[in-house]
């Protein structure tokens, strides 16, 4: 690693990835993994990337409008329209870096159907699109000569110096180091591990929305947390997702006494959107007095769905259930963040060179709830902008960042056991799919002393209290918007 580069990504998902790949090779570019490269809600995503490849039977103003149905007609128009009408063509440029998406047996590609969609439009790798986009373009990146790819790197303090960035990094966890870069790409993913039950790898802490926060870039809309109506009813902090697609298939979802119930509640059935069919559930729950709901995926063939799902059916498989003969328990929990750093439609910050892209970001894309598989879209389309807007600023002369030296101390008081637990508990609690108001603001409360706490103690710099201090950051902005509506 050098001291110095161009550009900086923070993050290595699908947003971050596909920045660095979009950036003109004459640039220096170091892209920053937390952990492994892998390890990302990008990598994790099942369903696939919507998208209008063909006319024949849909449209992009098919697919805006029913991003703004879903959205509950929260979005930002423009930013929908650019996602829908840009979308496509980067869909065919992952495909010319070796992405794989299921084909018919006349060599089309496969689309299949996911709720909130009027039309088949997503295109998928099985059911692991995200694992195979992230490797290809990691495959891609590790080509290029002009970007550094280093894992098990977690950038806890970023600073604005004169040109551009300062970042403080701890390697493998222990080691102090600091780089500079004329531009600072924020594409950390989500805040999944700030609530007890979420769908989202152990990376997702709200780290880049609490660095941005420290810089005083505007952060909007945190408090838009979508929660996923299908996640495996399981012990596990993380679960294990049940892909909007199994219903696209024809999944029937039925309540503790094995009986369909969503007709009660919307005329698009299974097929409603996500924040819908979350809060079916929740008032299902309360209406039979028990959280024990099922997806029913049995009448189709079986051998269909071990070829379609290979992954639902097997991590199924491992939990006791056979997907092809047996009910799947789901329940939902904490799967996406639809607010964040507050972005233009080319992914620029309030901050001067700082640019945010995939799930750290707020393009306004979404609105209150994000349609299924337009996040990996998001991620392509608004990280390439990221990098062309990037590159004209270089092009037009603009200053190189000074390095200089400062002696790190990372040194301080151990952490307290039981700080992370107690903010996901919060959350938890009192900010889930119908939110407990009174519940919020005892929350806020409790969540202002412990950030004070963080702030004001001289704590060792772990990854475990830059991870709290993110929780606890995150915490903060959510439930200060509730209390502030």
């Amino acid at each position: 690693m050098e001291k110095r580069y161009d550009v900086l990504i923070v993050g290595s998902g699908v947003g971050g990835l596909y920045t660095a790949l979009s950036l003109p090779e004459s640039l220096s570019v170091l892209v920053l993994s937390k952990k492994s490269d892998t390890l990302s809600n990008s990598n994790l995503a099942q369903g696939g990337v919507a998208a209008v490849l063909s006319f024949e039977n849909d449209s992009f103003d098919l697919h805006i409008n029913d991003t703004l149905i879903a959205g509950g007609q929260a979005n930002d128009l423009d930013a929908v329209t650019v996602l829908v009408h840009e979308g496509p063509d980067e869909v065919r440029k992952i495909m010319e870096y070796g992405v794989d998406f299921d084909k018919n047996p006349d060599g089309s590609i496969q689309k299949t159907l996911e709720g909130g969609h009027s039309r088949r439009r997503i295109v998928h790798h099985k059911d692991t699109t995200g694992a195979e986009i992230v490797k290809k373009l990691l495959e891609e990146l590790h080509r290029r000569k002009n970007i550094t790819q280093r894992s098990n790197a977690l950038v806890y303090n970023l600073e604005k110096v004169k040109s551009g960035f300062r970042a403080d990094i701890l390697l493998d966890g222990a080691t102090p180091v600091s780089v500079f870069a004329d531009y600072c790409v924020l594409a950390t993913g989500g805040i999944g591990r700030a609530y007890k039950y979420t769908t989202n790898p152990s990376v997702a802490t709200g780290d880049g929305i609490r660095l941005a926060y420290e810089l005083g870039a505007s952060i909007k809309n945190l408090s838009y947390v979508q929660f996923h109506p299908t996640a495996f009813n399981g012990p596990n902090r993380e679960q294990f997702l049940i892909s909007e697609a199994v219903r696209g298939e024809g999944a029937y979802l039925l309540n503790c006494n094995r009986e369909r119930f969503m007709q009660r509640y919307d005329k698009r059935l299974e097929l409603a959107p996500r924040d819908v069919v979350s809060r079916a559930i929740i008032l299902e729950s309360r209406k039979t007095g028990s959280n024990n709901f099922y997806l029913d995926i049995t009448h189709r063939d079986k051998e269909y769905l071990i070829n379609r799902f290979p992954g639902i059916y097997a991590g199924c498989l491992e939990q006791g259930i056979d997907i092809t003969k047996d009910l799947i328990p789901i329940f939902p929990c904490q799967h996406y963040l639809m607010g964040g750093i507050d972005v233009s439609l080319e992914s620029r910050t309030s901050v001067s060179r700082l640019y945010a892209v995939g799930e750290c970001s707020h393009t306004g894309v979404h609105g209150k709830n994000r349609l299924a598989s337009n996040s990996l879209l998001e991620a392509l389309v608004f990280g390439r902008r990221a990098a062309e807007d990037i590159a004209k600023c270089v092009n037009a002369g603009f200053a190189h960042v000074a390095v200089s030296d400062k002696e790190l101390d990372i040194s301080g008081a151990p952490l307290p056991k039981g700080i992370r637990t107690e903010i996901r508990s919060m959350l938890q609690r009192s900010y889930f799919v119908i939110p407990d108001i009174d519940s919020a603001r005892t929350s806020l409360k409790q969540v202002d002393r412990i950030l004070r706490r963080l702030h004001s103690g001289k704590f060792a710099i772990t990854p475990d209290y830059c991870e709290a201090l993110s929780l606890a950051t995150v915490a903060h902005i959510i439930l200060k918007e509730v209390d502030e509506r």
